[in-house]
């Protein structure tokens, strides 16, 4: 064999040699629309770096449903899907079908907000590797504020007040079904985010300790879920104990709010071209309770997790680091306005010169608080619909605040049974 044919042969044998080693990661971290296409996006160009296939998983749209369909995968140990795009509640009652990414990280998990990393660690090991993160705000209107001369509350009763005034000055002045404060009420998760929030502010705990107690029943429980139930019908239309997230957006966008607690990915919403309070809106910290009380937005986002049932657990944990990994969420903050779980990012000019509302975010995610969900496992969403139960019902005047968190605690007692 000549020199020219060895060339070739070793080049052949090197070209087959990758191809033989590649693996097929597919991989789900992205629903539809924009957060596909990026998606899309980065892993082929991970695809490209690396030399492995890569398959897209379109999930259903629905939470719920999505939860409902990687159950099914893990009970048939299905090999079907590598990577998984996992809900920030997720880790702990999914614990027993994830892998452990902590021999994969090198280290990488201390960028992270240290709340989103405690809560994806479960039993001790890393489940999970924070995508984008999100927290409960407060949003209002900037142009209100100033016209009644009024500053940001700091405390639910400042913003109690505030809501009032506007809300008798906004109808005396003819916009008759103006409510000075709209939030998510009806039975389902997103109130218990509103209501972890609630108790939190005022030292009420966490409904489940980190050392799986019980501890929802207490006095500062009592005051907070209280302090809610004056609101309706007061500042916030009985209505609201049928709205989400989009339907307190929808009241709040058209111009017929002074405050609303949501998510991040209202703000863009709120400032497109065709909103009525496009450039007369801001956002803050959800109000202390009381002067003793703390700021506390309920923990939200997205991780990306390996599923124990991966034929090639190696490459989709790649896949994963490079994806939660600086440069990407700094790419994915600046096009999309996914929000970082990279604290340095907070502070990176680019990012904020692409998302000047990114920095009032900093302090809130950094004080966000976590729904019990890691400590309560597979028993979680039962936690959750017994506790969003209890406060619809406080809400809704059907019982008092003492009443419905005794019931509660002799439920949540009933569901650990056994352990959680």
């Amino acid at each position: 064999m000549n020199v020219k044919s060895a060339v070739v042969a070793v080049a052949l044998l090197s070209m087959f040699g990758t191809i033989a080693h590649a693996a097929t990661v597919t991989v789900s971290c992205g629903a539809q629309g924009q957060e596909f296409e990026i998606c899309k996006q980065d892993v082929d160009a991970w695809a490209k770096k690396t030399g492995h296939i890569v398959r897209l998983y379109t999930p259903p749209a629905s939470t719920t449903d999505m939860l409902a369909q990687f159950r099914q995968m893990f009970a048939a140990k299905s090999s079907d899907l590598d990577v998984l795009l996992v809900d920030v509640i997720w880790p702990g009652i999914i614990k027993d079908h994830l892998t452990d990414l902590g021999k994969y990280s090198k280290g990488a998990e201390k960028e992270h907000f240290p709340a989103i990393i405690a809560n994806n660690t479960v039993d001790g090991k890393l489940l999970a590797m924070p995508l984008y993160t999100d927290a409960g705000l407060l949003y209002y209107r900037k142009d209100l504020l100033d016209k009644y001369k009024l500053k940001v509350p700091a405390t639910w009763d400042e913003m109690a007040a505030a809501a009032r005034k506007i809300q008798d000055g906004e109808r005396g002045a003819g916009s008759k079904d103006f409510q000075g404060f709209v939030f998510q009420a009806k039975a389902y998760e997103g109130l218990s985010c509103d209501a972890v929030e609630w108790l939190a502010s005022f030292g009420g705990g966490s409904i489940v300790d980190p050392g799986g107690k019980v501890t929802v029943n207490n006095p500062k429980a009592v005051l907070a879920l209280n302090t809610a139930a004056s609101w309706i019908g007061s500042i916030a239309p009985s209505g609201v104990l049928n709205y989400g997230e989009d339907e307190a957006r929808g009241v709040f966008q058209s111009g017929k709010a002074a405050f609303m607690r949501n998510w991040p990915y209202a703000w863009s919403l709120a400032q497109g071209a065709d909103s009525p309070v496009r450039n007369k809106i801001g956002v803050a910290p959800l109000p202390r309770g009381g002067a003793d009380g703390r700021h506390a937005g309920t923990l939200g986002g997205w991780q990306l997790a390996v599923s124990k049932y991966s034929k090639n657990p190696d490459a989709a944990a790649d896949l994963v680091m490079y994806l939660t990994s600086k440069e990407v969420q700094k790419k994915r903050a600046i096009v999309g306005s996914f929000k970082p779980t990279i604290v340095s990012l907070y502070q990176d000019k680019e990012v904020m010169a692409a998302n000047p509302f990114f920095a009032s975010l900093l302090d809130v995610f950094a004080n966000s608080v976590p729904r019990p969900s890691t400590v309560t496992g597979p028993k979680y969403p039962a936690v959750s619909e017994a506790f969003w139960n209890a406060t619809h019902d406080v809400l809704a005047g059907k019982a008092t605040a003492e009443d419905a968190l005794k019931r509660l605690e002799g439920r949540l007692n009933q569901i650990k049974r056994g352990g959680w």
